[in-house]
């Protein structure tokens, strides 16, 4: 072989090789965030966190029993034809695909494989994750918390508080801080987003209740960062500046998307695991 057909060969060689190693970065997964209210999603590059479609969004079926809401995790699929990766965010601690607890879902949850049970709906492969890991997830990868090191907090606020916990940008999963004790409940019963629209209380009012629960978050943990997410985060002028702590709080960047760009890119890194496992 001559030495320009040997060039010829390595050159191709290690041309193959950067697609694969690309190609393990560059990934498009439909991406579902199951919420107490609503469940919404859409195909997200998982490369740099961006939405590939306008974001579909339908009402969470009341009841929220498993089969309804695996009936509206495929009607999601349909919408976009999606034939690929699916990765959902749920409201409950996830365990090897089962949901655990189900503090704001009907309690028929408990210990169905939500993982099995979406993708035999769906007809996809499906990965499932706490909806807060999920979100916490996005922002330390494409938002506030990127580039952060020390311990971040991630509060989402809506129909609970979720919490997501990263030490140096590696997620403790399934925190559920939200139902730490407060004034003799659980925190999100009584400082939780919904509770100021239920309470009809003004924003001061219900910034100081949660600046009571983040005061009790930062008195455990004394975290580097807090980052603030959930709808509510895109109003945090009407509230953040009223927190009183002493730890630097900001507000998540990608809003109300954090959850599903956390589901699209927690099916790429359980894929990327396996691959290792696989390997190794």
């Amino acid at each position: 072989m001559s030495i320009a057909a040997r060039l010829q060969f390595w050159l191709i060689r290690l041309f193959s090789a950067h697609l694969g190693i690309a190609a393990l970065f560059r990934m498009k997964v439909l991406g579902i965030d199951i919420g107490g209210t609503g469940i919404k999603g859409a195909p997200v590059e998982t490369r740099n966190g961006k939405l590939l479609a306008r974001r579909y969004r339908i009402a969470t079926p009341k009841p929220a029993t498993p089969s309804a809401v695996a009936d509206s995790v495929a009607r999601v699929v349909r919408h976009f034809a999606w034939k690929g990766a699916v990765g959902c965010a749920v409201p409950a601690v996830v365990k090897d695909g089962r949901l655990r607890t189900a503090a704001n879902i009907s309690r028929s949850w408990l210990g169905v494989d939500a993982a099995r049970l979406f993708s035999e709906a769906s007809s996809c492969t499906v990965s499932v994750i706490n909806d807060t890991d999920a979100a916490g997830h996005a922002e330390m990868r494409f938002g506030a918390g990127r580039r952060r090191a020390g311990l971040v907090i991630m509060v989402t606020l809506g129909t609970g508080i979720g919490t997501a916990l990263f030490i140096n940008a590696q997620l403790v999963p399934n925190t559920e801080l939200g139902h730490l004790l407060l004034r003799g409940r659980d925190a999100e019963r009584w400082a939780a987003a919904i509770v100021r629209q239920n309470e009809k209380l003004s924003w001061k009012k219900w910034s100081r209740r949660l600046d009571a629960y983040l005061h009790l978050l930062h008195g455990y943990f004394w975290p580097d960062l807090f980052i603030i997410g959930g709808g509510i985060s895109k109003k945090w002028r009407k509230f953040l500046p009223l927190v009183t702590l002493p730890t630097p709080i900001v507000p998540a960047k990608l809003r109300n998307d954090a959850g599903i760009v956390g589901a699209a890119l927690a099916y790429e890194c359980g894929r990327r695991r396996r691959r290792r496992t696989r390997a190794g």
